[in-house]
């Protein structure tokens, strides 16, 4: 792994914009690959009709991740919105890979405020907590109307010294699942910069500690990158249950040379995503690779995904995946 400067970080970019008119919109046989290759609708665009178009004419795609659309969270949709968004997916002839849910990223309610406390300081951590109960139901509900099995959860705003409410954490997160296991819905737990579970050996000790068939990883190394973990793959990666990694979502990030770490291109950064891809595939993996850009150094974050989406496609097809 290698510390990137800033003109070779740029250069990287410039060359993946640049290549992205060599490619055919349909040049990846997305159909074809053992992985339902997906993109987050809203980091393309809020209009959720325009990102299917491009997620599906341009990029090729049939598969795509729902967070939000129309500038709302899924979780404030209208009956109306949802029938007029399962009417977009069907023109586009695009199937849901699962619920991206904000469930549980907040405090957990027994330990010292955060600094994300200050943006709902006019709700306590206790009643942020027992709405998740509510967020868990409606993400059920709309895996449900989405016709997807999975529902995306976090593992609490992260706090210093976590070992103190680790247990009753894991508790939370076996009755999470629970409940989805009766739904017939799997519980993914995202590996989150920000949250308790962050790395890949902070998700191998809570996949661990919370053994139920309904939980499952969200693998994500570009925030376990982000956390300090330069390792996350190969190293980390070698740590996980295999079978237990249900989802993944791909960007990248870089390290400048004074240390600091930022989102970067899939093309370029400190996650050789062909090698991960490959990885992967070996492993039996069958389930979503899924662009969550997150890098915006383009003029839009629709082009900004472009670029994404082209380092994406290439390390794909550089490990003969489509």
């Amino acid at each position: 792994m290698q510390q990137v400067s800033r003109r070779r970080f740029l250069v990287g970019a410039g060359v993946a914009a640049a290549s992205y008119a060599s490619f055919p919109t349909t040049a990846l046989a997305a159909a074809h690959s053992p992985f339902k290759v997906a993109v987050i609708t809203d980091e393309i665009s809020p209009d959720f009709d325009h990102a299917c178009s491009v997620a599906s004419k341009e990029f090729g795609l049939q598969w795509v991740e729902l967070r939000s659309m129309w500038k709302k969270s899924l979780q404030d949709l209208t009956d109306a919105e949802i029938s007029d968004a399962l009417k977009i997916l069907n023109k586009y002839s695009l199937r849901v890979t699962d619920i991206a849910s904000p469930l549980f990223k907040v405090d957990w309610p027994d330990a010292p405020p955060t600094q994300h406390a200050a943006s709902t300081k006019s709700i306590t951590a206790a009643e942020t907590f027992r709405q998740q109960d509510a967020v868990l139901a409606r993400s059920i509900a709309l895996a449900k109307q989405f016709k997807t099995d999975k529902v995306r959860c976090f593992d609490f705003w992260r706090v210093d010294d976590v070992a103190p409410y680790r247990a009753a954490i894991n508790a939370k997160l076996r009755e999470a699942a629970e409940t989805c296991g009766k739904q017939g819905v799997l519980l993914v737990l995202e590996n989150e910069f920000e949250c308790n579970t962050a790395t890949g050996r902070e998700a191998a000790a809570t996949l661990a500690a919370v053994p139920s068939p309904h939980f499952v990883l969200n693998w994500d190394p570009a925030n376990a990158v982000m956390r300090g973990e330069l390792d996350a793959f190969p190293a980390a990666w070698q740590l996980l249950p295999k079978h237990r990694i249900r989802h993944c979502h791909v960007k990248n990030a870089v390290q400048a040379a004074d240390g600091k770490i930022a989102w970067s291109p899939v093309g370029t950064g400190l996650i050789d995503w062909t090698a991960q891809f490959k990885a992967l595939k070996n492993s039996g993996y069958r389930d979503a690779v899924s662009l969550e850009t997150h890098w915006h150094g383009a003029a839009t974050p629709e082009e900004s995904s472009r670029i994404s989406w082209t380092g994406m496609k290439q390390a794909l097809k550089d490990a003969a995946i489509a």
